[in-house]
């Protein structure tokens, strides 16, 4: 795991990854590089291919984990999901940020936020005015979010919206697939 966020985005992988749902799945090994915290998503996805690369055959993923960010969209966008893609890199991007993906688990959103919004809102479910979460809180309602994900992305495909322009979404229900059994269908 590349991850953009320095500590929300932490916090939620390691509350993930202490699910008995997560831990009794012996194939599944969640580790997050901490040396990439803070970066861009065109670096994220550089040092994630290229530890892909380094590995050969050792892993079965690598995911890099990176917001779009509102009203100012992070650089290069494109050419980080391109280059991952090339790369065989998995990538859950959240439009306009991952505090999206937070508010996702307690209700559903479809009108396009600013990032700034996005933390107001999740904010207004948690509490919290800081950068962590508790996980505890998250972790029994991550299939609802991600079932609200998917509605969002398959509403998005249904208009012709592309990425970056997909405001609101998250990619995170894909990761969340690709650790624990598929999620139901939206609907």
């Amino acid at each position: 795991m590349f991850c953009e966020g320095e500590r929300t985005e932490t916090d939620y992988l390691k509350a993930l990854k202490r699910q008995s749902a997560i831990r009794e799945i012996a194939s599944v090994d969640i580790r997050i590089d901490a040396d990439t915290h803070g970066s861009a998503p065109l670096t994220l996805v550089k040092a994630a291919a290229e530890a892909r690369e380094r590995a050969d055959d050792e892993l079965d993923e690598v995911w890099c984990i990176f917001d779009v960010e509102q009203p100012q969209n992070h650089p290069n966008l494109r050419e980080a999901v391109s280059l991952a893609r090339d790369s065989d890199v998995r990538v859950a991007v959240s439009n306009p940020c991952f505090e999206l993906w937070l508010a996702l688990h307690f209700g559903e959103h479809s009108r396009p936020l600013k990032t700034t919004e996005a933390i107001r809102l999740r904010q207004t479910y948690d509490k919290r005015n800081d950068k962590g979460l508790d996980g505890s809180r998250y972790m029994p309602l991550r299939n609802d979010a991600a079932r609200r994900a998917r509605a969002l992305d398959v509403r998005h495909e249904g208009n012709g919206t592309e990425f970056p322009n997909d405001n609101p979404s998250s990619g995170m229900y894909r990761f969340l697939e690709a650790v624990e059994m598929p999620i139901e269908d939206a609907g």
